[in-house]
């Protein structure tokens, strides 16, 4: 979500507050411009009953999504950690895969030079060896040099065993770093099929905390006409009482009318709508409009499409959870989309989708804050890298490069 999305969550939180004051106010409010005595006119008992009914039931269902955008924020937070080990143990892997083929490599290195070797002194006719035993002097020499050429041999052995016994360690460590990462990939699709359950229940709560909103908003409504209308006949009535009471006196006095106002419903927030494929990405972002704000996924959608590169759909979460993967600036390239599936900073609607955009090259992020804009890295990520964090990748997994 973009840092304006916060004015109509303002809107949509302070509605309760709004609503109240409204209503402890509604005779001031409706009847403004009356005469005096018009403060005296109420709505009906069964009006007022059903407004505060629905009012109860408005603040009720908004603690349930305030407290469902907390539980999401929290398992955000978490599914990061996560992102963060796997990518901890990736590293790992790679490693004790480097120092594999360091030790083949050397084991490979040392049976070669044994075997030339054994070859060599067999094609002499094992002159070498024989030539160091002939060569001795005395017995006690020839049982020496007979030592030697047997430690030479053994010295051979044993280096060849402990390169094999290191590559063995490693073959066994790579198994259990594998096996660690394949736990967290499944723990990272059990939390992100978390999330997606919590936006969907969201989605509900929404439905409904709308519905409730309507219904307020017309009991208000009503409730404000049925004041009007009493006031109204409550100041016909006092006309009507003055009119006769001068006509039994054959006096001329005339009351003075007054009227105005009218039904008060408060408005709802305004619903606003390197390689070629690189750069046409690039080209893409400068020219795909806002589609509105709170739309931030749905500019990124429409910047791909324009490009030619393919249709992806999903809010800024679902893409986070989906392509971005890597924290990694050295690994950062033109047209990834770079986002984040909770953050704190816009309220409610950043917690529960996140916020995503394209790193467009020079160390600059466009996205959509209700209007096209760029941003840098570190000003991006210090922004909306307060909950999950930002993450970056190929959108559907479509490598421009």
């Amino acid at each position: 979500m973009s840092p304006n999305s916060d004015s109509i969550l303002s809107q949509e939180l302070s509605r309760r507050t709004a609503l109240k004051a409204l209503f402890g106010a509604a005779s001031a409010a409706v009847l403004f411009g009356l005469p005096a005595r018009a403060h005296a006119a109420e709505a009906s008992q069964e009006t007022t009953d059903k407004l505060n009914a629905a009012q109860a039931q408005l603040d009720e269902v908004q603690a349930q999504l305030d407290s469902i955008a907390n539980e999401y924020a929290a398992l955000a937070n978490k599914n990061a950690q996560t992102l963060n080990d796997i990518e901890g143990v990736q590293g790992q892997i790679d490693s004790t895969q480097a120092q594999i083929d360091e030790k083949k490599a050397e084991l490979k290195k040392k049976r070669n030079d044994l075997s030339d070797r054994v070859a060599a002194s067999y094609k002499s006719g094992g002159t070498n060896i024989l030539s160091l035993l002939l060569a001795s002097g005395s017995f006690e020499e020839l049982v020496a040099n007979a030592h030697y050429v047997e430690k030479v041999n053994k010295s051979d052995r044993d280096a060849i065993e402990d390169i094999q016994t290191i590559q063995e360690e490693l073959d066994a460590q790579k198994t259990a770093l594998e096996s660690q990462k394949a736990d967290l990939e499944k723990l990272k699709d059990q939390q992100t099929a978390q999330m997606q359950d919590m936006q969907a229940k969201q989605q509900e709560v929404q439905t409904v905390l709308s519905g409730l909103s309507e219904d307020v908003k017309e009991l208000m409504a009503q409730r404000d006409s049925e004041i009007l209308a009493a006031a109204q006949a409550e100041e016909a009535a006092k006309k009507a009482a003055a009119a006769a009471a001068a006509a039994n006196k054959n006096n001329s006095y005339s009351g003075g009318s007054s009227s105005g106002g009218g039904s008060y419903a408060p408005g709802t927030p305004q619903q606003n709508a390197g390689s070629g494929k690189q750069q046409a990405v690039v080209n893409a972002c400068y020219s795909t409009p806002s589609p509105g704000q709170n739309w931030c996924a749905a500019w990124v959608t429409n910047v791909f499409r324009n490009a030619g590169v393919g249709y992806f759909g999903g809010n800024a979460c679902d893409m986070f959870n989906a392509w971005c993967y890597s924290s990694d600036r050295s690994a950062l390239q033109v047209g990834m989309i770079v986002a984040d599936s909770s953050h704190s900073g816009t309220g409610t609607p950043g917690l529960l989708y996140g916020h995503v955009g394209i790193y467009v090259g020079g160390g600059i992020v466009m996205s959509n804050e209700g209007a096209i804009t760029s941003k840098s890295l570190d000003s991006f990520i210090g922004f909306y890298g307060t909950g999950s964090g930002v993450r970056w990748g190929w959108l559907g997994g479509i490598a421009l490069s």
